[in-house]
This record gives C-alpha cells, structure tokens and sequence, in this order.
C-alpha cells in the first residue's frame, strides 16, 4: 500500500507541512484529495437521523458551516456560524471529539450569499502549531493550535462577489509560506505569507481574472516547485520566491470552481463554465428584479445583488471599460467587455446561443515552462460534457477520477486522458464534496446527506451508501484510520469499531 501510495506523489509534499496522517488542508495533502496513511479505513458507517449509529467513534453537534475539517497533530479544526453575524473556530481532539477550544468574532453585517452556501465556507489549515483561519471581514488570522489563542491577524481587503455564491477561497501552506488565491469583484489576488508572523512576502494582483474557486497546489519539475493556480483563461505557474509569473497557459475557461491535482510534473483541471453575458443577464436582466430587454443597467445589477451596496469601485472598472457610448446602459459586447479584463477574454462571446454558451472539459498541462505556453505545454484535453464542475477531481494509480452533475462519476487513464468508464452513483442529489481516496477505496458525499464508498479500480464498484443524517457540501477529511465528515449541523468520526 505504501508504494501506491508514493506513486500518487504526495508524501514529499505533505512531509513539508504536516505530520505522515494528517489531513491539514482543504482536499489533505498538496489538495490531492490522497490519504498517505497505511491504515484501514471503514467501508460501513452511518449517523442516521433516526436509528442507531454504525461505525462512529463520535459525533458533535455544530451550528451551520460547509469548510471541510482539516487535522493535524492529533487535532481536528473546523468553523461555523453561530450567529448571523458572529462565526467561531474549534478546535478538537481528533480520536476523542473532546472539545480543546473555541474561538469567536464578530463579523459584521454580512452580504446576501445563495440559500446552498454558508458565510462558514473558508476551510482552515494547520500545522500542529496553528491554525490558519480566513473570513471576509476579519482577514487573515493565525491561532495557537493547542490553545486557540492570537498568534497574528492580518487584514485584507474585504472583497465583493456579485453573483450570490459568496467567498469560498481556503488558504493551504508550502513549507514556511501560507498561501491564500481569492478571486472576488474587486481584488483578486494571490498572497503569500510569512506563516510565522504573518507577514505578506508577496502578492500577485490578479486583476485579469474573473470570480474563480480554485487553491494553489504545488507542481515539482526538473526546474524546481511551482505554484500552480488555476483562474479565468489561464493556468499560471508562479516561482515560489517572488511570486513572479513563471508561465501561463491560455487554455481555461470564463471561470473555475475546482482545485487541479498536480502529479510528476503535470497538472490536471476539469471544469466547465459558460460566457459571460449569459450569466450576467441571467443574474440580472432575466430575473424578478431586471427588466428582461437583454440589456444591463446599475440599477439592475444592484437589485440582484440586494441590500448590500454595490462598491462604486466595482461600476467604475466594469462599466468604465465596457460602456462605449457612455449611455450607463451595457449591452451585447459591452458586456464582454465590462466583465472579463481586455487581455484575458475567455468563455463563449455574447453572441453565441443555444448550447455552444457553455463548454466542459478535462485538461492535461505540463509545469516547469517559461513565459506562454499555450501552444507547447498542453498534455491532452478532453471536451465531455461528463466532467467534473463543482467536485473536484483525483489521481490516483494512474488514473483519474471525478463527479459529473448528477452523480455521474468518471474515470480516465492520466497519461492520455482516455476515457476508461462511466457510471452513476445512483444516489440522488447534487455534488459540491469532492471525492477523496485512502485504503483502495474513494469516498463521495452528497449534498443529501449519503456518503458512498467505491471500490478504487478498473471499473465501478459501489461497497457501501452511508446515511449520515444531514446535508453534506465539506469534502471529507482522512486521517489515522478515520474519516472525519462535517455535515451541516455536526461533525463525524467514523472508523472501524
């Protein structure tokens, strides 16, 4: 087992922030999705609402959140909302449940965000010494992992999504750098961090992206590690000294919810996304509070996003650059050009209809270029409309898996991106955990509260459905024969009784 698992190439990496089991970031080591423990996990375990529990070593009640719980140092960290206005950090004992500490602040009034999301969205990372917690309003903030007390606070602009899916961005750590990509309306950047103190060592202005959802990962070439994130248009490596932008590849789309996975020296992304007008008149113009005359005005936009008022800084790049007749209205290309930066256009234009709006596919890159790379670096790529958009994707035994919307799930061999089976899960719901994999077997919630078990391999083998009694968005977190699960209202151990 311990040879698989160094084939899937995160043992190095996790050696630089963690100890060998832990889970300390969102999606566990270098956001792979890949346990490096050796130790079994359970196939059969469940949290009904109604019924005994089967294979749970404890379970803790919690206010609502969806940031996945991470570990670290016999410790599990997670957040949620315990008020409309004030959001709390814990800290556990991760064999036990037992309640180390809790943290709170108060957060300040707060900008509507969709029904499915939580303001508990950011997912911590830690090292055994702190705990590494971002929130909009606070910035960023370094806690004593034992105790839950201030190490440092920097603060951060406090950034404006228009659409109503909120903040969602979680900060990971490469050696002493804490690193944070948070692309919203109005300052979208890359930071790095002096995980110490702090400090900000550097900070990529990232003003040629769109709202994305995507963490750094690490990419190791022959030339040394990157720093890899994915955005609107491009995949940008990043020399980790000076956050320069070593390379970039023209090859994305408008934007990105999914975290890449990054292996010997290729890095994989699966996403789709359509244009940009279509989803702005569909936010807007095409809704209760718009018009529906295919146009955009101030007014309609500041109607769609509710009480909270628009930044002026936000009408001033978008209709400042898109506004060619200075009317105050936008309209066809306008809008392109309002909302998607001059260099980096990506996605379909404003005048395609019909199902060439939106594009779907998976994509194969190869790190360690200079300058763009569009045209020599590019490994493979697969348009399918089965691919994963919200979850996602993993790598392992030379194989790449995923979640497609409606619980469709897809394997593909890594090296030419061939298709090698499809399948559902039969498990009705949406998807937004993404699957994780440990012990030869890959786990996948469901917003409706089922965690299944599939048997990793050639084909699909599904070994267990678990109820685990509440609504699920959090990825999973594997660590020391356990699966930690944070559902809306509580936090799960499960591990073999």
């Amino acid at each position: 087992m311990r040879s698989t698992i160094l084939q899937v190439g995160v043992m190095l990496l996790a050696a630089n922030i963690s100890m060998a089991d832990d889970w300390p970031q969102f999606r566990g080591p270098n956001c792979s999705g890949i346990s490096p423990s050796v130790k079994p996990l359970p196939v059969r375990f469940s949290d009904p609402k109604d019924g005994p529990p089967e294979n749970i070593a404890w379970s803790v009640p919690l206010a609502d959140g969806i940031a996945s719980p991470v570990v670290a140092d016999g410790r599990i960290f997670t957040s949620a909302m315990i008020g409309e206005e004030t959001v709390a950090l814990y800290g556990f004992d991760a064999a036990t449940g037992e309640q180390l500490w809790q943290r709170q602040w108060e957060t300040g009034p707060l900008a509507r965000i969709a029904e499915v999301s939580s303001y508990a969205s950011s997912t911590p990372v830690a090292d055994g010494e702190r705990v590494y917690f971002y929130f909009t309003s606070l910035g960023m903030l370094a806690v004593d992992a034992k105790t839950g007390e201030d190490v440092w606070h920097t603060k951060l602009p406090e950034p404006f999504f228009a659409f109503g899916w909120g903040p969602g961005a979680s900060p990971v750590l490469y050696r002493d750098m804490l690193l944070f990509c948070q692309d919203d309306d109005l300052y979208p950047s890359l930071h790095a961090f002096d995980k110490h103190t702090g400090e900000i060592l550097w900070r990529d202005d990232r003003l040629d992206m769109n709202v994305n959802y995507s963490a750094p990962v690490i990419c190791t070439t022959e030339g040394g590690d990157e720093i890899v994130v994915a955005g609107t248009g491009m995949l940008i490596g990043h020399d980790p000294q000076s956050g320069a932008r070593k390379w970039w590849a023209k090859v994305l789309l408008r934007d990105i919810m999914t975290t890449p996975v990054s292996h010997n020296g290729i890095v994989y992304v699966s996403l789709a996304s359509g244009g940009i007008t279509n989803q702005w008149l569909a936010t807007a113009d095409t809704v209760e509070t718009g018009n529906s005359d295919g146009r955009l005005t101030r007014q309609e936009i500041q109607d769609s996003v509710g009480k909270t008022k628009v930044p002026e800084a936000f009408f001033e790049r978008t209709f400042g650059r898109g506004d060619l007749n200075e009317d105050g209205v936008l309209e066809g290309e306008e809008i392109d050009l309002a909302f998607l930066h001059p260099d980096n256009f990506a996605g379909a234009s404003f005048d395609v209809v019909g199902d060439a709006i939106y594009d779907r596919f998976i994509i194969a890159v190869r790190g360690g270029g200079r300058g763009d790379v569009t045209e020599t670096h590019v490994v493979w790529r697969h348009r399918s409309k089965k691919v994963a958009h919200l979850p996602s994707p993993l790598l392992v035994h030379g194989r790449i898996f995923g979640i497609a919307a409606g619980g469709v799930v897809f394997c593909r061999e890594a090296e030419r991106g061939e298709q090698l089976w499809l399948g559902r899960l039969n498990n009705f719901g949406r998807y937004f955990a993404s699957p994780v994999y440990g012990d030869g077997k890959l786990y996948v919630a469901g917003q409706n509260g089922n965690v299944l078990v599939l048997r990793e391999g050639t084909e699909l083998e599904i070994l267990a459905r678990n109820d685990l009694g509440s609504g699920i968005l959090a990825t999973p977190a594997l660590a020391d024969g356990r699966i930690y699960i944070r559902a809306r209202n509580k936090l799960v151990c499960a591990e073999e009784q």
